[in-house]
């Protein structure tokens, strides 16, 4: 085992296996998006892979969309710095996949065509409520990338030795082509070559971890409690003291999955409500198991890197995982590591650029500027021109929020998706009375009310602008801001009732349950 003394020292210069790995990666995906271009050639085809993908392919796409780089980077380092508390990062993330499977799936499949925004707006006014969930939909994506971006740069820093700009410069370009060239095929593909590489590099860590402690997690525990006595790493309360705050972030992490865009857009490319379903349950399994892994990633980092080493590497802890990998396996086996993580935040920044497509292309170009008609060749050159855009900004947001830890971030993302998006879609499929305005007012308040509290809370007052105080003492506003935006959506509708929505219910009961294609 390396001495982790030296760790550090590797990080910024020029891995050979990591080089290795990463063009290996990047000219296997680039044959793929070579052959995925010459088969899209609709809007379908570019948004939905033309609803061809099997439920175990779209399983694992799901997974891969999932396993983000909070999930690998970012747990595994909360977890090495912070102890037991990292856990709630990993559950709440995990027990919200019941919720899309019973809930969410089958409604979104048989109601929709590309996007959330096509069931919220099945049988109420199309331009408004279109604009307020692109809103909703586009503050989502911008923080979600936020994350992959900064462990993005992380990783090619570290990989190549080059400046953490230059990097994530790097991934928004190689990324794009992706986007522009191949669409949904390309990046389904991509997402399942990247799950099975993260699954099975994080068992591969995983158990050359607890080789070090006779394959027992329980003296692995043991260890990281006797290594940090002095703040009890198995205890709760590390991470967050305040059990409002817990109860918050739990809430935004469970709901949010429900309302994530580029994971609601994946219902969409399979054939029918079943294989909707099926794909949720495969990846649910796949999840699972992958977050139990990262929990041994953490205390092993913790325990065989050190937390000192770990944030001297990078002060949010994301690189804890990487340094882990060298420190049981070697500069080869970081190089390994580094690629997989690398893949696992292309294919994620992929999803998410390709969702907020989707929700320019589709939602407000053709159904509110063009009024519900566009050419084909049109929807799909303003869809890869709104990549570009996304591209754009995603790259800016990553240098703007250097240093910030990558799952933290994911969950704020997650709280706009759990009060934004989700209360709509629940309400619009399942609440007679529900209202063009009520939508738009719940999807706004959602929203807004979630960015605004994040502002004035600890997160930015305190770590970010080094005010003394915060005005909103949470760090996660979910617990308000969720009930606030159903009570905005149900109250704006009983006060200004719709009968052509309430009419159209019955068409929305009757696809619910038995899809578009039954009379």
């Amino acid at each position: 085992m390396q001495e982790t003394a030296s760790l550090v020292d590797l990080l910024g210069k020029p891995s050979s296996t990591a080089i290795g790995f990463f063009l290996f990666f990047i000219s296997t995906t680039l044959g793929i998006t070579y052959w995925a271009a010459r088969r899209t050639r609709t809007t379908a085809q570019y948004y939905a892979a033309g609803s061809q993908v099997k439920a175990g392919q779209n399983g694992l796409a799901l997974a891969g969309d999932y396993m983000s780089a909070a999930s690998f980077l970012g747990i595994a380092g909360l977890v090495s710095l912070s102890g037991f508390d990292g856990l709630i990062y990993s559950v709440g993330w995990l027990v919200g996949w019941p919720l899309v499977m019973f809930l969410i799936a089958e409604p979104l499949r048989n109601l929709g065509k590309f996007t959330f925004a096509d069931v919220v707006a099945y049988r109420l006014g199309q331009r408004p409520v279109r604009i307020g969930a692109a809103i909703g939909g586009m503050a989502v994506i911008a923080f979600y990338l936020i994350a992959q971006m900064v462990g993005a740069g992380n990783l090619i820093r570290l990989m190549f030795g080059i400046p953490y700009e230059t990097a994530v410069l790097l991934v928004g370009l190689v990324m794009l082509f992706y986007v522009i060239f191949g669409g949904m095929i390309a990046t389904t593909w991509v997402q399942i070559i990247k799950a099975v590489l993260l699954v099975g590099g994080a068992t591969l860590l995983a158990l050359l971890v607890l080789l070090q402690y006779g394959l027992s997690p329980l003296k692995l525990f043991s260890a990281a409690a006797q290594r940090y006595a002095e703040s009890n790493p198995l205890g709760p309360g590390k991470l967050i003291s305040n059990p409002w705050d817990a109860i918050s972030l739990g809430l935004a992490l469970m709901f949010g999955t429900a309302g994530l865009p580029h994971i609601l857009m994946r219902f969409y490319t399979v054939p029918d409500a079943r294989a909707a379903r099926l794909s949720v349950f495969y990846a649910t399994g796949l999840i699972g198991y992958f977050y139990l892994v990262t929990f041994i990633l953490g205390f092993g980092a913790s325990v065989l890197v050190g937390r000192e080493v770990i944030a001297q590497a990078d002060k949010g802890g994301n690189m804890a995982a990487v340094l882990l990998a060298a420190a049981v396996g070697g500069t080869p086996f970081m190089g390994f590591i580094s690629a997989v993580a690398f893949a696992t935040i292309l294919a994620v920044v992929a999803g998410l650029t390709l969702s907020g497509a989707a929700a320019v292309s589709h939602d407000l170009w053709v159904n509110v500027v063009r009024g519900g008609t566009a050419p084909e060749q049109e929807q799909l050159r303003v869809a890869r021109v709104a990549s570009v855009v996304l591209g754009v900004v995603a790259i800016g947001l990553g240098i703007l929020f250097k240093g910030q830890n990558v799952a933290f971030m994911v969950a704020l993302a997650f709280a706009i998706a759990a009060s934004a998006n989700f209360p709509a879609l629940v309400l619009s499929t399942f609440f007679r009375g529900f209202t063009t305005k009520g939508a738009v007012a719940s999807m706004l308040t959602g929203a807004f009310s979630t960015m605004l509290l994040i502002y004035l809370s600890p997160v930015v007052q305190i770590d970010l602008l080094q005010n003394t105080e915060a005005w909103f003492p949470l760090k996660n506003p979910a617990l308000f801001t969720i009930p606030l935006s159903f009570v905005v959506g149900i109250v704006v509708s009983l006060l200004a009732p719709e009968p052509a929505a309430q009419q159209g219910y019955a068409e929305v009961e009757r696809r619910l349950h038995l899809g578009a294609d039954h009379p």
